[in-house]
C-alpha cells in the first residue's frame, strides 16, 4: 500500500486550530505516514508533536515557515528537516520573531483607533503560547462580534491595503534560506503561484532563489489545478529544484482545506520526502 505525507501543516502554536498533539491524532486517523509541522516563524510545537507520535509509526518532520518579502510581495519559505535545537538557528529566529512582535503592536494600535476594545493582554488570554498572525486578530474580531466572518475581518481591517494592515519588516528570501540551512534543513519555496507573479517574473525570481541556495519548491499544493502542478513540476526540473508539497492545513481557519488531501484530491507520496532527503 502506498504511503502518503503532508509537508506543510500548521498548529495552534502559529495560526492553526489543532494543537500539535491533535495533529498527530488526526494524521494517524487520516492514514498518513508523515507530516511536517511548519508553523510560522516558530519551532515551539515540534517537540510536543514528536513526543505524541512516539511508538505510533507516524513521522513528524521538524519544519518551519518563514515569512519574507521580495519586491513588495509576500514570499514564504518552508524549512524541512531542521535541527531546531541549534543555538545559532534559534538566535536568528528570535530576531525574526522580534520583527513579527513589532508588527503586531502596530496592528493592535490601529485596531484600537477603530474603537475596537483589544489589548495585548486580551490577545494573550485568547491565544496563549501562539505566535500571532493576522488570522489570530481576525479570530479575535469574530469571537468578540466586531465582524461576522474571518473574511470580513480581512476585508475591513487586516487584508493587504485594508485599514489596519501593517507590512512585515523586510526579511528577504535569501535570509530565510540561509537561516534554514543554519538549522541543517532544506529550504522550500512555498506555494509559488500564490505570489501572483507573471510567468517571466516568477522564472526570474526562481533564478535568484536558486543562486541563494534554494533546495526545492512546492509543486503540489491544495489550490493547484492539474495544469498548475504540471507547470510547477517542469519549472522545478528546469531550475534543478526538488519537488515538495503540502496541504497548508490550518484546521478551522481554512475549513475548505483538509490534512493530507487539501481540497480532496491532493496526494503526496512518501517518495517525495525520500527524494528531498537524498
Amino acid at each position: 500500500m502506498e504511503k502518503f505525507v503532508d509537508l506543510h501543516v500548521h498548529s495552534t502554536i502559529s495560526d492553526g486550530t489543532f494543537t500539535p498533539e491533535e495533529l498527530v491524532s488526526y494524521a494517524l486517523q487520516k492514514g498518513l505516514s508523515a507530516f511536517a509541522l511548519t508553523d510560522h516563524d516558530t519551532t515551539d510545537g515540534i517537540s510536543a508533536a514528536q513526543k505524541a507520535a512516539q511508538n505510533t509509526g507516524l513521522e513528524v518532520v521538524p519544519g518551519i515557515e518563514l515569512s519574507t518579502t521580495w519586491q513588495n510581495r509576500d514570499v514564504h519559505i518552508v524549512g524541512l528537516d531542521i535541527d531546531w535545537s541549534k543555538e545559532a538557528f534559534q538566535k536568528t529566529l528570535r530576531e525574526f520573531k522580534a520583527s513579527r512582535e513589532l508588527r503586531n503592536d502596530k496592528v493592535l494600535a490601529l485596531l484600537q483607533k477603530e474603537n475596537i476594545d483589544i489589548t495585548r493582554k486580551e490577545m494573550e488570554k485568547s491565544f496563549p503560547d501562539s505566535v500571532w498572525t493576522r488570522a489570530h486578530f481576525a479570530r479575535f474580531l469574530l469571537e468578540h462580534h466586531y465582524v461576522g466572518s474571518i473574511k470580513e475581518a480581512f476585508d475591513r481591517y487586516l487584508g493587504d491595503h485594508a485599514r489596519c494592515y501593517v507590512p512585515r519588516e523586510k526579511v528577504t528570501p535569501a535570509q530565510a534560506i540561509e537561516l534554514i540551512h543554519q538549522g541543517g534543513g532544506k529550504a522550500i519555496f512555498a506555494h509559488p503561484l500564490l505570489c501572483r507573479l507573471s510567468k517571466e517574473r516568477l522564472e526570474s525570481f526562481l533564478d535568484i532563489l536558486k543562486k541563494a541556495g534554494l533546495d526545492g519548491m512546492e509543486t503540489v499544493y491544495s489550490t493547484y489545478t492539474p495544469a498548475d502542478q504540471i507547470r510547477m513540476t517542469k519549472l522545478a526540473k528546469r531550475y534543478g529544484l526538488k519537488c515538495s508539497g503540502g496541504s497548508d492545513f490550518h484546521g478551522a481557519n481554512k475549513p475548505h482545506i483538509d490534512l493530507g488531501c487539501g481540497q480532496g484530491n491532493l496526494q503526496i507520496p512518501y517518495s517525495v520526502l525520500e527524494e528531498l532527503r537524498s
